[in-house]
């Protein structure tokens, strides 16, 4: 059973983006969706400003880093490819005297549809050793995308990577198998699966981070059986759920999650 681990719920707002950016009234405003799920007790927020800007734009990335400065102690996580626009918008946000803690280096192609694979090891290292440096520069620290393979964990180490965030999708499908003996075999599997990536990273003195297709329904169980898990990013099932819900009832039932499957461990 995993020891007792404080797991922390960072906010994606892309979708929110992506809802307003089909008409030209500036609603739903990814600002107001921000304050409101900080308000309802969110540690942070995430943002992947790709260079197409189909969901976060730039000026969004400066509003929401000029938001968290009002809330000490909350986070402000960018994610993207490192080779794109990634750094440079970091850079922008630092020149600005603006918040930024965590930056996630995830390794998709500009067009991608979402990102749905970590990065590789050896072959990936010598490119990200001096990008992460430069993110440290920036004062951010770096969270290295990357599927729940317990051997490459020492790799993303040895590259300056301070955290992992497991790509979570394999274990949310597990959640979709009709057949409820064999979707509990699957989530199984997959749990000790992610049980040992997370794991082997924390052996290795990385943090924990988690995302991808995580919800109400499967959050809880992931919390509770995969060690030391230090923030989860959701966005689309989150956004989903307050389409419904709203944004503070939908933060709420997260945070419950969480909470019942930290008191469960």
């Amino acid at each position: 059973m995993p020891m007792h681990h404080t797991t922390v719920l960072s906010v994606n707002l892309n979708k929110v983006a992506t809802l307003r950016n089909t008409r030209h009234l500036g609603i739903p405003s990814p600002l107001k969706a921000g304050q409101i799920c900080l308000a309802a007790g969110a540690a942070g927020l995430t943002v992947h400003p790709r260079p197409d800007e189909r969901h976060i734009r730039t000026h969004d990335v400066f509003d929401l880093a000029e938001l968290l400065r009002d809330w000490p102690g909350r986070e402000y996580n960018i994610e993207g490819n490192p080779s794109h626009n990634l750094l440079d918008v970091a850079q922008a946000v630092v020149e600005r005297g603006l918040p930024l803690h965590q930056l996630t280096f995830v390794p998709d192609s500009v067009g991608q549809f979402t990102s749905d694979h970590g990065w590789r090891f050896p072959q990936d290292a010598e490119t990200l050793r001096p990008l992460i440096e430069g993110a440290h520069a920036l004062g951010a620290r770096v969270s290295l995308f990357m599927d729940p393979d317990p051997a490459a964990m020492a790799a993303a180490k040895a590259v300056g990577a301070d955290r992992v965030e497991l790509y979570t999708e394999p274990y949310a499908a597990a959640w979709l198998e009709p057949d409820s003996q064999q979707r509990q075999a699957a989530v199984h599997e997959q749990l000790q699966r992610y049980a040992a990536a997370a794991q082997a990273a924390l052996d290795v003195g990385l943090g924990v981070n988690a995302g991808h297709d995580l919800n109400r329904d499967n959050l809880g169980a992931f919390v509770a059986q995969v060690p030391g898990v230090s923030e989860v990013s959701i966005g689309h099932a989150l956004i989903a759920d307050a389409l419904e819900l709203g944004y503070a009832t939908t933060v709420a039932e997260y945070l419950r999650c969480i909470e019942q499957a930290q008191f469960a461990a």
